[in-house]
């Protein structure tokens, strides 16, 4: 399997069904311990944590630019020291590769 962070979304339509768990659940041990998958598997969430709020917008603004160049976008809550990435893919109503892809670059910002 090829590295995550390495390909590109796709376009993902409506009619498309959703990442099974177990699928999810494989996808999930490739992204770093920051992620979560939702019980019901039709999402996950990021959270990251910076010593100061100008590293917390850097880091924003760096996602900003990822789900811009990728065209797949998170949710994003931050706060001062905190930032909470919540991806689904809306279109499919659960996750896809796409999420998981944005995910593992998300990831390379912070190794």
């Amino acid at each position: 399997m090829s590295n995550l962070a390495d390909q590109h979304c796709a376009p993902c339509e409506g009619g498309t069904k959703p990442m099974d768990a177990e699928t999810a659940k494989v996808h999930i041990k490739q992204l770093s311990s920051k992620w979560q998958l939702a019980d019901d598997a039709n999402s996950i969430t990021g959270e990251f944590e910076f010593k100061n709020y100008y590293r917390t917008t850097a880091f924003v603004n760096a996602v900003a630019w990822i789900a811009h160049s990728e065209d797949h976008h998170p949710d994003i809550t931050f706060g001062y020291k905190n930032c909470s990435i919540f991806f689904t893919t809306h279109a499919i109503d659960g996750l896809s590769g796409n999420d998981f892809i944005s995910a593992a670059k998300i990831d390379r910002l912070v190794d």
